[in-house]
C-alpha cells in the first residue's frame, strides 16, 4: 500500500440546485426558502442544502437515507461527477470544487475509486481485465498492472476465476470484481454508491463482511451510501442521515440509536437490535471509591450482546469489570444492565453510578 499521509474529507456549506438559474437562489434556499417552494415559485429542484460532514482518514462513513434524499447526489460531488452550486469539497486539504479539467481528471485517477450498484463491469473482458481496468487507463505496465489485479482478485475470494467473463459469474461475485478493480487502484477515498443494495440479503451480508476484513488492513476512507439502517449500523464508523437534501443527525452508529435526532430517526431505529450497536461504557456503573475491581474482565468497546455472552459463559458472577485500552478499571456493568440496554429506547436503565 501506498504510505502517504491522507487527511481525510471535509464538506463545508455545500449546495446543490438543479435548474438553469441555480446560483440565483442559493441565497433565498440559505434563508429559508423551502425545496417546495423553490419548485413552486422558481421551478429549480434542491438537491442538497447546507451539507457539512468531517469524514476522517481511514474510517468509513456511511451516508444514509430513503431514496431521494440526496445521497447519491452527495457521493457524486466528492468526484466531481456533480458540479455543487455553492460550498467547499475538501479532499486531502485540496477544493475539488476549484479544480481544472486536468487536475481533475488526476484526481479521479489516482485519489478516488468507486463501486456501482450494477457492478458496472465491461462485458467482453474478463475478471482479470476488468480488475486490472483502472491501472491500464493510468498508463501501468501490463505485466506489474496484472501483479497488483491477481492481488486483489485473490483478496477478494476469486482466485480461479480471473479467466472468467462477468455473465458467468453471480451478482455477489461480480460485486467483488468491483471491489478488487477499486481496490487495484490503491486510492485513499473508496466510494461505494449502493454497493450491495442489489445483492441478495445473504450475500450482502457476506460483502459487508468481506469489506470490514479488508478495511482492517487497507484503512481506506470509505464513503458508503444506503438506504438500509441495518447495514449502515454494521459498516459506519460514522453515520449521517440525510431527508430531503438536508442532513438531520450526524455520529457513531451509538449516538444514532441512543440518541435519535428526531422522530424521523427514531423510526428508523426503533427495531434495531440494540445489543449489537450499544457498547459497555454507555451502560456502566463507575466503581465505589476504594472497590477493588472484580469479576470476567471486559474491554470497552464490547457491544452489549458479546459482553452478556462472556458473563454467562465465563463468570460465576453476573457483574464484570470494563476495562480500558490499558487495562485500567473504568467500570462495572451487570446482567441486569446489559440486559435492560438491550430493549430501553434510551439505553440508559442504569443502576445507580456511585461517583
Amino acid at each position: 500500500m501506498a504510505e502517504h499521509h491522507f487527511d481525510g474529507i471535509k464538506i463545508r456549506h455545500l449546495y446543490k440546485i438543479f435548474g438553469p438559474n441555480a446560483a440565483a437562489h442559493v441565497e433565498a434556499v440559505r434563508n429559508g426558502l423551502s425545496k417546495a417552494e423553490l419548485n413552486e415559485k422558481f421551478g429549480h429542484v434542491l438537491g442538497l442544502k447546507d451539507i457539512s460532514i468531517e469524514m476522517p482518514s481511514g474510517c468509513i462513513q456511511v451516508i444514509m437515507g430513503l431514496s431521494g434524499s440526496g445521497k447519491s447526489t452527495l457521493i457524486r460531488h466528492i468526484n466531481r461527477l456533480i458540479d455543487p452550486t455553492a460550498g467547499e469539497l475538501l479532499v486531502n486539504g485540496v477544493d475539488v470544487v476549484t479544480m481544472n479539467e486536468r487536475e481533475l481528471r488526476e484526481f479521479r485517477r489516482h485519489q478516488t475509486a468507486m463501486v456501482f450498484q450494477k457492478f458496472a463491469l465491461l462485458p467482453h473482458r474478463t475478471v482479470l481485465d476488468n480488475t486490472l481496468y483502472g491501472l491500464e487507463v493510468q498508463g501501468v505496465v501490463r505485466s506489474k498492472a496484472v501483479d497488483i489485479a491477481m492481488r486483489w482478485i485473490e483478496r477478494v475470494g476469486l482466485r480461479g476465476f480471473e479467466s472468467k467473463y462477468p455473465n458467468q459469474l453471480s451478482g455477489g461475485m461480480q460485486q467483488r470484481v468491483g471491489l478488487a478493480r477499486a481496490l487495484s487502484n490503491d486510492a485513499p477515498v473508496l466510494l461505494m454508491d449502493e454497493a450491495y443494495s442489489a445483492l441478495d440479503p445473504l450475500i450482502r451480508t457476506d460483502m459487508q463482511t468481506v469489506l470490514l476484513d479488508l478495511q482492517k488492513e487497507i484503512k481506506k476512507t470509505i464513503v458508503f451510501i444506503t438506504h438500509d439502517l441495518d447495514e449502515a449500523l454494521r459498516l459506519g464508523d460514522q453515520i449521517a442521515i440525510l431527508r430531503d437534501g438536508e442532513v438531520i443527525q450526524q455520529g457513531t452508529r451509538q449516538d444514532i440509536v441512543l440518541s435519535p435526532a428526531d422522530e424521523y430517526v427514531a423510526n428508523f431505529v426503533k427495531e434495531v437490535n440494540r445489543g449489537r450497536v450499544v457498547t459497555v461504557e454507555a451502560v456502566m456503573a463507575t466503581l465505589p471509591p476504594g472497590q477493588a475491581p472484580s469479576g470476567t474482565m471486559i474491554q470497552a468497546g464490547t457491544t452489549v450482546e458479546e459482553a452478556v455472552r462472556m458473563i454467562a459463559t465465563t463468570s460465576e458472577s453476573d457483574v464484570a469489570v470494563v476495562v480500558g485500552a490499558g487495562g485500567q478499571a473504568l467500570g462495572s456493568v451487570s446482567l441486569r444492565q446489559l440486559a435492560s440496554a438491550m430493549v430501553s429506547p434510551s439505553g440508559s436503565a442504569q443502576e445507580p453510578s456511585y461517583s
